[in-house]
């Protein structure tokens, strides 16, 4: 039996209603169940998946015959109020349109276009200081990653951050095609 009342059903639950809020104090203070907030961050923190771990559970729900896309998206996860966690940086928000103090993620998702259901297949936490690369090479390094898996999407689809040459490029070099927009 958990020693925790989180459970991975009510964490799923939480993170699919929820449209704002992902945070454990958002779900201690929504859950039927009596749960703190600092309970719900130690059971996450048993409860790590590394972007290999993802793909394991993703494959199973791939149909690769089904016409289907990559999105590329990063996001910064606000630790606007945090002082001391490990991964946190000053960047680019443009949930906020400004700089702040977050966690970096950018996520790869297999959308099936045939099933109609999107499937997260690659993550990578952005941490330039960590492993010297820059979300560009990420970027790229996911996308050799999806090929090498057997991926092969209508199109790559991103924003205009990754609408450089160099990734465009890459992108025609799989094959691929690419659906962005301009960079402002």
């Amino acid at each position: 039996m958990s020693r925790h009342k989180c459970t991975k059903e009510l964490y799923k639950a939480f993170l699919q209603a929820s449209s704002v809020r992902y945070s454990g104090l958002a779900l201690s203070e929504v859950s039927p169940l009596e749960l703190s907030h600092d309970g719900i961050s130690r059971w996450l923190k048993e409860k790590q998946f590394s972007p290999k771990d993802i793909w394991q559970k993703a494959k199973k729900l791939i149909e690769k015959e089904n016409e289907g896309i990559l999105i590329a998206d990063d996001s910064v996860l606000s630790k606007t109020f945090s002082k001391k966690i490990e991964l946190v940086n000053y960047q680019y928000s443009g949930n906020e349109h400004d700089v702040i103090a977050g966690i970096g993620l950018i996520n790869l998702i297999w959308h099936d276009c045939v099933e109609k259901q999107s499937v997260p297949v690659d993550y990578r936490i952005y941490d330039k200081d960590t492993d010297g690369k820059t979300k560009n090479t990420h970027f790229c390094e996911m996308l050799s990653l999806a090929k090498k898996r057997g991926l092969n999407p209508l199109a790559v689809v991103m924003d205009a951050w990754y609408s450089s040459l160099k990734n465009l490029k890459a992108i025609r070099d799989h094959g691929w095609i690419w659906v962005t927009e301009k960079r402002k």
